[in-house]
């Protein structure tokens, strides 16, 4: 197993997650169920959509490497420039409540029911999410699709437990537009590697 790789998709999702709306939906669930029955909800939800996107990351790298190499970057460029776009607006409107169509969706329950809302709750809201596409790019990247499955999940797992933890504190401490400035780092640093691989 190489964990440098499990290590850059860790980084890579990590970052890219934390300012996404799936910490604000499991903040909100958090404050509508037992903490740990969202996590566990959550955590199943990340496990079915970050094995879609090992999978799919899979079969796209049996295209030719420069094809795989090309469509990586494009991504990487886009996951920056929406990134950058939802940092600055996130300035200018630093004190909407976006959490409100998640609290919608959590009707009362309680044990296995809560466990089962948060699941379905968060399955929507990452399908097609940007670390998803992330997963399926750095898979078809570094064919290393268990190590990246690894490393994507451990992240996802990481910033779902944050929320539920310590998420109100953290959205006090250090302001949104912040990390999603960070995540769009990441993107370009990525995407620069990659280009710098194509013409060497």
């Amino acid at each position: 197993m190489d964990l440098a790789i499990a290590a850059i998709a860790f980084g890579t999702i990590f970052v890219v997650e934390l300012p996404d709306k799936t910490f604000l939906a499991t903040l909100v669930l958090s404050t509508r169920y037992r903490p740990l029955l969202v996590w566990l909800g959550v955590g199943l939800a990340f496990a079915v959509q970050t094995t879609i996107a090992v999978l799919l990351g899979h079969a796209a790298s049996f295209l030719p490497e420069e094809v795989v190499k090309i469509a990586a970057a494009a991504l990487f460029l886009v996951g920056a420039f929406v990134l950058l776009r939802e940092a600055r607006a996130h300035q200018r409107e630093a004190a909407a409540d976006e959490g409100d169509e998640f609290a919608e969706k959590a009707k009362p329950a309680t044990g296995w029911r809560a466990v089962l809302a948060s699941f379905l709750v968060l399955l929507a809201a990452e399908w097609g999410d940007l670390s998803q596409l992330l997963t399926i790019s750095l898979v078809a990247r570094y064919e290393a699709p268990l190590e990246v499955f690894l490393g994507a999940l451990g992240a996802l797992l990481a910033v779902s437990a944050l929320a539920v933890v310590v998420g109100r504190a953290l959205m006090r401490w250090l302001p949104m537009h912040v990390l999603f400035y960070a995540g769009a780092a990441v993107c370009l640093v990525l995407e620069a590697f990659l280009i710098w691989e194509l013409v060497r």
